[in-house]
């Protein structure tokens, strides 16, 4: 039996781990458990996450583990468990079948299930696949009630009482279908826009770079898509973004860009591009890598009905004093941990099972 307070004290222990693997420095600290056994091993991990997908650059790894070890503080998860009940300890196992386009990308669900006292069984994707395990491993040690409450499988999910699953749209429709018998949360590819209105400042700008290019525009949270105003100069909006152009040095972002780039000028399509990134006018939400679409509109009001009518297609809207709901620019990829993929709360769902 173990209580709610012991399951956030280990993982407060795991994000003490995490904190010594950051994007300025990796640093091993004193007084971290367990992490003679575990420091080394996990740097191995990092360095084949990074041989076996090379959207996973170290850089993008590393800022993953800094997310993750902002987050798992005692006060942040407290702050996250308080609000659903989850002192019973449960016998449900809650399957997760996990995407792969951002490091970690599944790590919220995975929390959310042991942190409510369930088990956990993870399908992950085979893009992201060194990382999650090992950390698990270093949790059961941290707190040995989470031995067999962890399972990893690369076979057909069986024996499971709930489903957590994200994919695209296509794979959504099967996913639909196959648990259609489940409780179940499951979630489309959705895409993040920004606001441009015109009162933003040089740092909103810079700041938007990092919503745009973060993961290589990979994540549901990353800004595919600009909405500015009729007759808006991109000149500042380039500026910014200035500030990202060694992207281009990286060999698979560099042919993703030449690739586009030689389709848009085939189809005669009007772009504009910087030597790293190109926008074009469209009315799609999901842009290519290295791409950004953008709409003009004339009417803020009318914005504002659209973007809620798509409310569906969209995980984010960065902007500034627009909607109540705003991101501010710069954020995206800083969710709180109450910040719930699609707006559907994880915990609330698993507190009912």
């Amino acid at each position: 039996m173990t209580s709610i307070q012991n399951r956030i004290t280990a993982f407060v222990k795991l994000g003490d781990f995490l904190r010594q693997f950051s994007p300025t420095k990796i640093d091993k600290k004193p007084n971290i458990e367990y992490n003679d056994l575990f420091f080394d091993g996990f740097q191995h991990q990092i360095k084949l996450a990074q041989e076996n997908n090379s959207w996973f650059t170290k850089d993008n790894i590393l800022f993953a583990l800094q997310s993750w070890a902002e987050a798992l503080t005692g006060e942040n998860l407290t702050k996250f468990t308080k609000e659903v009940r989850l002192y019973q300890e449960s016998t449900k196992k809650v399957a997760i079948i996990m995407a792969g386009n951002i490091p970690l990308v599944g790590f919220h669900d995975f929390l959310s299930v042991l942190i409510s006292g369930h088990s956990v069984l993870v399908k992950q994707s085979s893009n992201d696949k060194y990382l999650l395990p090992f950390l698990a491993k270093y949790l059961e040690y941290i707190d040995n009630n989470f031995k067999g409450k962890i399972t990893f499988t690369e076979e057909k999910l069986t024996n499971f009482d709930a489903v957590i699953a994200t994919g695209s749209n296509n794979t959504v429709r099967y996913f639909e279908y196959y648990f259609k018998d489940k409780p179940s949360i499951i979630r489309k590819s959705r895409n993040s826009v920004a606001v441009i209105r015109g009162n933003e400042t040089e740092d909103d700008y810079v700041g938007l770079a990092n919503d745009i290019f973060q993961y290589f525009g990979l994540g549901c949270r990353s800004v595919s898509k600009l909405y500015v105003p009729k007759g808006y100069n991109f000149d500042a909006f380039f500026n910014g973004m200035f500030t990202k152009k060694e992207l281009i040095n990286n060999a698979k972002y560099a042919n993703n860009y030449d690739y586009n780039k030689a389709v848009y000028l085939m189809s005669e399509f009007d772009l504009l591009e910087n030597g790293f990134l190109m926008i074009k006018e469209d009315e799609s939400y999901s842009s290519p890598i290295a791409t950004i679409f953008y709409e003009y509109y004339e009417n803020e009001i009318d914005l504002k009905i659209k973007l809620y009518e798509d409310s569906e297609k969209i995980q984010c809207i960065v902007a500034k004093d627009f909607l109540e709901n705003e991101v501010a620019f710069g954020q995206t990829q800083h969710p709180k941990l109450t910040d719930y993929a699609d707006g559907v709360n994880t915990l609330a769902f698993l507190s009912k099972l």
